[in-house]
């Protein structure tokens, strides 16, 4: 019998809040984050905070460093231009992976997603509509540690849009692209939907570059 540890929900618990806050641009980057506060924030020990911390770390939202501790992240062309070209990269492989496993209910749920991303209101709704399009299409690939490692950059790709939106204001934006991918995958043309994903990626980098240098 595995007996679950305590510190791990604590911990998730510790994370989601202070990613969230991260994300939506209440912690602005270089903000340090201390252990003792953020432990007696949440009534925890220091344990769980430190793996919090490392699971920041990990969606690339945090940043530990010798002598200045754990600080939020930067955001800056620097940073943008690496999570673009790791998200170009390992999100087409995952597709790569993912494509041959796709079956019409895998189509469905894409199709759902997309819809949702094209109803949405406020860009909390986009963004998670285009979190959730992004995940069901790689899902398939079945490759855990590819897949948590695309959530962890998802998510710092939807703190680039946040500052985005508070820098030039929000508005419904296209999903001609995500349509496209879809209708390559139901063709089975996966060569086609593994170009046209990377040229997508590509291209909310360059809209998130005038974001961090204006930093």
């Amino acid at each position: 019998m595995i007996i679950p540890d305590p510190n791990a929900t604590t911990a998730a618990r510790i994370a989601e809040a202070i990613g969230k806050r991260i994300i939506s641009g209440e912690l602005q980057p270089e903000a340090p984050l201390r252990q003792d506060h953020v432990a007696r924030e949440f009534n925890s020990s220091h344990v769980p905070v430190r793996e919090a911390f490392r699971q920041l770390e990990a969606q690339h939202l945090v940043v530990a460093q010798p002598r200045r501790g754990v600080r939020v992240a930067p955001l800056d062309t620097k940073s943008l231009k690496e999570i673009a070209e790791m998200r170009a990269a390992l999100e087409v492989v995952a597709l790569r992976n993912a494509a041959p496993k796709l079956t019409s209910q895998h189509l469905a749920r894409i199709e759902r997603v997309l819809v949702e991303g094209d109803d949405a209101q406020t860009i909390e709704e986009s963004e998670i509509a285009n979190r959730a399009f992004h995940r069901a299409l790689v899902a398939p690939c079945a490759m855990p540690r590819l897949l948590a490692s695309l959530d962890g950059l998802q998510l710092a790709n939807s703190r680039m849009v946040f500052a985005m939106a508070r820098s030039a204001g929000w508005r419904p934006r296209s999903n001609q692209d995500h349509r496209l991918i879809l209708q390559a995958l139901r063709a089975r043309n996966v060569e086609h939907a593994c170009n046209l994903l990377a040229r997508h990626i590509q291209t909310i980098e360059r809209l998130t570059l005038p974001v961090s240098a204006a930093r």
